[in-house]
């Protein structure tokens, strides 16, 4: 769902422009500091009956990023609220969080107006309206998020509004992969998230096609076919193309050095996801409880469609294909069974050891297809793949392996500056022997004596990626949150979308 909270650029003063709007709230920012929090000589504070730093001292305040003081103050001849909110030392990450929290204490009014300090304006744009954000399907909540957030900087709005915009196109992107994914199954299949994608492509100048069925079997793509069979509603590939030469563009804000002299880009990446609609874990069915967030498997196919959604906006150079390998893994008669041998595109085999390891064998007709069909520079596959991967990471680090030192640097330093961080683990050789098949070219699931599942995932992927330089992103614990945090919502997170972003824009 769109996100309803707009954010723009003012001039003049805290006091005029909270008159101009209506605002119910105006906002401070507060730095740390060894010595205590600092508060700036703001002009809202001239008339009080008190000093911001009596106000500060009396709450106890740090001015730590995302912490808020609030005492009812007359600006512009109107009593508003007047918050004092913590930036920290103002760093990205600060004001990020700093924007998450003024967004939801804004909930419910109209306008709120802040004061931004000099740094990223885009984090706090995006913590601001990610904040904004939520999903519902019948009556609103009682409380809508906030109409307008008027910011003011040092800088003015005329420079401040390439920094708004490109947070405002990083927000509604990870907004577009949290609605995808929150978006419930019944309502969703591939055919639904194709869909989705076409209007994506029609929206921001991207070439598409869909593999129906029919041509998957022509093509040979084993994985979607047995993942997808036992299903009333089949399988989708999903391909979405950009080139920066026809997309049409202004050229964003973000300058890039990927195209040579003619114009024509340098590299070519592709970023492929894992679309699993629903996931049963078909024949070995998942418990009741396990399936309950399993309409958000398809969390990495949503981000990679997201991603595509701002490459033009952000004026990525580089020629981007997304792939989405969409199935939804059901039992029926005609589901895939345990001891199946697959055909994957290109000839690979696979044996089917655990029909719930199902994430994997989609991917691996994705990964084998852009080997062999897309020539690409570099491959970055992202999926909800793993619960090992979340026992040992956590629910705020995603899982990176990769083959290409440079590469899993470029990813790690994007996810920190995104705040979306990576952890690398090893794709360790030795364990190659846990998915040794006694019939196949590689099994689905690693043997017993080895444990390492995320690692055992990682290593099966890499089977079918060729020698292209490749990474892998196991999004199963930051991919869904069970609490609104900062800019973190509840639900689908969207998590990998600003991510990859940036490192296209980097």
């Amino acid at each position: 769902m769109p996100i309803e909270t707009r954010i723009h650029g003012a001039g003049g003063t805290v006091t005029g422009t909270a008159a101009d709007l209506g605002a119910e709230a105006v906002a401070v920012p507060v730095r740390s500091g060894p010595d205590g929090p600092v508060a700036p000589d703001a002009e809202v504070a001239k008339g009080l009956p008190f000093t911001l730093d009596e106000l500060l001292a009396l709450h106890g305040a740090k001015g730590e990023a995302g912490e808020i003081v609030a005492a009812p103050a007359r600006v512009g001849g109107q009593v508003r609220d007047l918050l004092l909110y913590g930036v920290g030392e103002a760093a990205p990450a600060d004001l990020r969080k700093a924007g998450a929290a003024l967004a939801r204490r804004g909930r419910g009014r109209t306008a709120l107006v802040a004061g931004v300090p000099s740094g990223d304006l885009a984090a706090f744009v995006e913590g601001a309206l990610l904040a904004s954000y939520e999903f519902r399907i019948g009556a609103a909540a009682p409380k809508r998020p906030l109409g307008t957030l008027a910011v003011l900087t040092e800088a003015g709005p005329e420079a401040d509004a390439p920094a708004i915009e490109r947070g405002t196109a990083r927000a509604r992107a990870t907004a577009l992969a949290r609605d995808l994914a929150n978006t419930p199954s019944g309502e969703k299949d591939p055919s639904w998230l194709a869909a989705r994608a076409a209007e994506v492509a029609r929206d921001a100048g991207l070439a598409v096609r869909v593999r129906d069925e029919k041509e998957l079997v022509e093509g040979g793509f084993g994985g979607l076919l047995a993942v997808g069979s036992g299903s009333a509603r089949p399988p989708r590939l999903i391909e979405l193309s950009y080139d920066p030469r026809s997309a049409g563009g202004s050229g964003g804000s973000s300058p890039q050095k990927e195209q040579g002299p003619d114009g024509a880009p340098d590299r070519h990446i592709v970023l492929v996801g894992k679309g699993i609609t629903f996931d049963s874990g078909g024949l070995s069915l998942k418990p009741n409880d396990g399936m309950k967030t399993m309409k958000t498997d398809m969390s990495g196919g949503g981000v990679v469609i997201a991603v595509m959604s701002a490459l033009r906006d952000l004026g990525v150079r580089a020629r981007v294909t997304g792939l989405v390998a969409a199935a939804e893994n059901m039992p029926s008669g005609s589901s895939m069974r345990p001891g199946d041998v697959i055909s994957h595109f290109g000839g690979k085999t696979s044996e089917v050891l655990n029909t719930d390891a199902e994430g994997r064998l989609v991917l691996a007709d994705a990964l084998a297809y852009a080997d062999a069909e897309l020539a690409p520079d570099a491959v970055v596959d992202v999926a909800t793949l793993t619960g090992a991967a979340k026992v040992a990471l956590g629910l705020r680090y995603g899982a990176l392996f990769s083959n290409d030192d440079a590469l899993a640097e470029a990813l790690t330093a994007a996810g920190a500056a995104a705040g979306e961080p990576l952890w690398r683990l090893p794709l360790v050789d030795d364990y190659r022997k846990a998915i040794e098949s006694d019939v196949a070219d590689v099994a689905n699931m690693g043997r017993g004596g080895f444990n390492g599942g995320a690692i055992a995932a990682a290593l099966f992927l890499r089977e079918f990626a060729g020698d292209r330089t490749w990474a892998h992103l196991d999004i199963a614990g930051p991919g869904r949150a069970t609490a609104d945090d900062a800019e973190i919502t509840r639900g689908a997170t969207g998590y990998g979308t600003r991510l990859l972003l940036d490192y296209l824009t980097a």
